[in-house]
C-alpha cells in the first residue's frame, strides 16, 4: 500500500512538472507571437493591405452570391476569385504586372490552343491525338525555354507560365470537350474582372507605389554612407572619446547596401508597371537609379574595407599632421555624399557635391605631398601609405555616384520639360548623351 501510494504521488507531480513546462512553453509561445504581431504591425500599410485584399476577395465572391452573375459564367466564376488571390500584390507595380501578365497570357495561350486544335483537325481523327500531343510538345518546350532570358525572367515570367497553363488546358481538352470554347471565354472574362477589382482597389485604395519605396531607399543608402564617414573620421582621426561612444551605433548601417542588390533590381522591374507618380508617366528612369546604385555599392564595399583594415590595425601610429587631412579628406567626402543623398530625393543634379569632390582632392594631394616629405622609419610609412590609397579610391567612386547622380538629375529635367511641352535647351541634351 505504501509503495502504491508513493508511485501515485510519483505520477502526481510528473504530471505536475508536466503540465507546469507545457504551460511555460505555451506562454512563451503566446508572447514571442505578440511581439511577432507588434513588430509586423509597425507599417501601417501592411494592415491596410490585409483588409484590401480581404474586400477585392469579398467583392469577386458576389459572382457566386448573385444568382443572374452566377448563371452568366456558372463554374467559371471561381477564377475570378482565384485571381484576386494570385494577382494582388502588396505594391501597385506587382499587381498592375502580374493583373497584365495574367490576362495577356490567358487571351494569347487560349487562341493559340484554339489554333492548334483546328490544325491537329485538319489532320482527321487518327492524326488528331498525334499532332496535337507534338504541338502542345514545342510550344510548352519554346515557352519554358524562354523563362530562363534573363529580360523574360525579370518581368514576365509570371505571364510565360500562365500561357503555357492555358495552352494546355485548352490544346488536350479540346479533344475530349465540344464546349471548350464556351469555357475559355469565361475563363478569360472572369480573370479580366479579378485583375481589374484587384488592381482598382490596389491602386484608388491607399497605394503602396514601390517606385517610392526604391527612390526612399537609393537615398537611406547615400545618406546612411555619408554617416559612415562622418562618424569614422571622429571615431579614428580625432581624440575626442565622446563622439566615438555616442555616434559607434550608427556607423554599421552601411552594411545593408553590400546585399541589397537583388531587392533593388526587383523593385526596379515593378516599378516599371507603375504609372510614375512624378510626372513621368511609364518613362521615369528607373535604369539610372540602378546605375546610382550599383556605385553606391560600390562605394559601400570601399568603406567596408577600410573599416575593416582600421579594426584589424587599432595598434596604427598616425602622425597629427596626418590626421588632419584625413578628418579633413572624410568630413568632405561625407558632406559631398550628403548632396547626393540630397539630389537624389529632389531628382535634381548634385550643384554643391563637385565643390565637396573637389575639396577632397585637393587634400589627397596634400597627403602625397606629405608622405614623400615625412621622413618614416623604417616599414612605418606602410599603414599610412595604405590609408591614403583607401580613402583615394572611395573618393574615385563617391565621385562616381555624384556623376550617376547628376546624370539623374538632367534625365528627370529633360523627361519633366518633355511631359511639359518645354523646349530642353541643345547643351543639356548633349551633356545627358555623355
Amino acid at each position: 500500500m505504501v509503495a502504491e501510494g508513493y508511485e501515485g504521488v510519483l505520477v502526481y507531480f510528473g504530471c505536475a512538472g508536466w503540465l507546469k513546462r507545457v504551460y511555460k512553453k505555451v506562454e512563451h509561445e503566446m508572447i514571442e507571437m505578440v511581439k511577432m504581431t507588434k513588430s509586423v504591425g509597425r507599417d501601417p500599410r501592411r494592415i491596410i493591405h490585409s483588409i484590401k485584399v480581404a474586400s477585392a476577395i469579398t467583392l469577386a465572391s458576389f459572382f457566386y452570391y448573385f444568382k443572374p452573375l452566377y448563371d452568366s459564367f456558372g463554374a467559371s466564376a471561381i477564377w475570378a476569385i482565384i485571381t484576386v488571390i494570385v494577382v494582388f500584390e502588396f505594391s501597385v507595380g506587382a499587381t498592375i504586372g502580374k493583373g497584365l501578365n495574367r490576362m495577356i497570357a490567358t487571351i494569347l495561350g487560349g487562341a493559340l490552343g484554339f489554333g492548334t486544335h483546328y490544325l491537329a483537325n485538319l489532320c482527321g481523327d487518327k492524326g488528331l491525338p498525334l499532332i496535337l500531343g507534338a504541338l502542345v510538345f514545342v510550344v510548352a518546350a519554346i515557352a519554358t525555354f524562354m523563362r530562363f532570358f534573363p529580360s523574360m525572367k525579370a518581368r514576365y515570367d509570371y505571364g510565360l507560365l500562365i500561357f503555357i497553363l492555358t495552352f494546355s488546358m485548352v490544346a488536350v481538352s479540346s479533344y475530349r470537350d465540344d464546349e471548350v470554347l464556351k469555357l475559355a471565354s469565361d475563363r478569360f472574362l472572369t480573370i479580366v474582372i479579378g485583375s481589374f477589382i484587384a488592381v482598382s482597389i490596389c491602386i484608388f485604395v491607399c497605394p503602396i507605389w514601390i517606385g517610392n519605396d526604391l527612390h526612399d531607399q537609393l537615398v537611406n543608402n547615400v545618406e546612411n554612407l555619408a554617416t559612415f564617414l562622418q562618424e569614422f573620421g571622429a571615431q579614428y582621426f580625432r581624440s575626442s572619446q565622446g563622439v566615438e561612444q555616442v555616434n559607434k551605433a550608427s556607423m554599421h548601417k552601411y552594411k545593408t547596401i553590400l546585399t541589397s542588390k537583388q531587392s533593388e533590381e526587383s523593385m526596379a522591374n515593378l516599378a516599371r508597371w507603375e504609372p510614375g507618380p512624378r510626372k513621368f508617366g511609364f518613362r521615369h528612369p528607373w535604369k539610372q537609379y540602378l546605375n546610382i546604385s550599383s556605385s553606391a555599392r560600390e562605394c559601400a564595399y570601399r568603406v567596408r574595407v577600410l573599416d575593416v583594415y582600421l579594426k584589424n590595425n587599432d595598434q596604427i601610429q598616425i602622425e597629427s599632421q596626418f590626421k588632419e587631412e584625413f578628418l579633413r579628406m572624410c568630413k568632405e567626402s561625407a558632406k559631398a555624399l550628403k548632396e547626393v543623398a540630397m539630389a537624389i530625393k529632389k531628382m535634381a543634379p548634385p550643384a554643391l557635391a563637385s565643390a565637396h569632390i573637389e575639396r577632397a582632392k585637393a587634400t589627397t594631394e596634400n597627403l602625397s605631398s606629405l608622405l614623400a616629405n615625412h621622413r618614416f622609419e623604417g616599414l612605418e610609412m606602410i599603414p599610412t601609405a595604405t590609408l591614403v590609397s583607401l580613402l583615394i579610391d572611395l573618393l574615385c567612386c563617391i565621385e562616381k555616384v555624384a556623376d550617376c547622380t547628376r546624370e539623374l538629375g538632367c534625365v528627370a529635367n529633360l523627361r519633366r520639360g518633355e511631359s511639359l511641352g518645354a523646349v530642353v535647351p541643345a547643351a543639356d541634351q548633349d551633356l545627358i548623351n555623355v
